[in-house]
């Protein structure tokens, strides 16, 4: 396949690499316009692939069978729709970022098969090199009708980087995973550790799982509280030695997807009539410290190529 990958950061790369050593013509597409990527991997067993690809080439943008989205939610409204009328009719967009939401967010909708992703994963970069701490499971499915044609994507991704599963309907899974960041990423930067530690940290998880667990139930997913703490265990547990992306982004003092993540829980709360006052305090938690950096943007500085 051809494909581009839209946001070359941790995420990206690891998907890069994945897919050009299965043979796949890859393409980064970078903010700022250049003609390579630089890929520096170090997978979990110490192995190391470091390579050049194109980047920002719009011939190969205008051919590819996927773009492959891995930015953060919030500067998806303003990355991909300049994109939109280079691509194929029949190139598949997936998104595959933290949060719900970030569709809201979209003026116009693509017309391309549009499907959404989430993956347990869990990659860091350091300067040039990306880390790849944990391997995982990536959720993937279809958010339009083209999309729904499209699951034998599930198994091309697979094959480069395994486990990929297909959705019909991929809704449970965007909760099942929103639980999970929920959790993880603001209580990380509450407590400022690596995810590990939060295992020490039960009375406050099973606090917001519970509140969690209230509006799942209310948008009409089956889940409890316990099988959500045991999905949120296991990732603490997998990712013990890694830096949520939440605080990495703090520590940085970038943009974080908190709007997406526990904002979005707290607006279909809302909806609800649910109060969710665990959540809504790390939130506010977030936001202040977001209020606090000497630079904050509300999107990507400078314009998407």
């Amino acid at each position: 396949m051809k494909i581009t990958v839209l946001g070359c950061g941790a995420l990206g790369k690891l998907w890069l690499s994945a897919l050009v050593r299965r043979g796949h013509q890859v393409q980064g597409w970078l903010r700022v316009p250049q003609s390579e990527c630089t890929v520096h991997l170090i997978t979990p067993q110490g192995l190391t692939d470091q390579r050049r690809l194109p980047a920002n080439d719009h011939a190969q943008l205008a051919q590819s069978d996927l773009l492959l989205v891995t930015l953060k939610a919030w500067q998806i409204a303003n990355a991909l729709p300049p994109l939109l009328p280079r691509l194929a009719p029949h190139c598949t967009i997936l998104l595959l970022h933290n949060g719900m939401g970030a569709l809201d967010d979209l003026t116009p909708l693509p017309t391309q098969p549009l499907l959404q992703g989430s993956t347990t994963h869990a990659a860091r970069r350091e300067g040039h090199t990306v880390w790849h701490v944990a391997g995982g499971i990536t959720h993937i499915g279809p958010l339009n009708e083209a999309g729904q044609a499209c699951s034998g994507l599930a198994d091309t991704l697979h094959r480069a980087l395994p486990d990929v599963a297909w959705h019909d309907n991929i809704q449970p899974a965007l909760w099942n995973k929103l639980a999970i960041n929920c959790v993880i990423n603001p209580l990380s930067v509450l407590y400022g550790c690596h995810n590990g530690a939060l295992a020490q940290r039960q009375e406050h998880i099973h606090a917001l799982i519970a509140e969690i667990a209230e509006v799942m139930e209310a948008e009409g997913y089956r889940t409890s509280a316990q099988t959500l703490y045991s999905y949120v265990m296991q990732v603490i547990n997998q990712t013990a030695d890694n830096l949520s992306s939440m605080l990495q982004d703090v520590q940085a003092q970038r943009h974080t997807e908190i709007d997406y993540i526990t904002g979005y829980l707290i607006r279909r709360g809302r909806s609800h009539g649910l109060a969710l006052a665990e959540n809504r305090q790390l939130f506010d938690l977030i936001k202040r410290k977001e209020q606090t950096y000497e630079r904050i943007g509300l999107g990507v500085s400078g314009a998407w190529q």
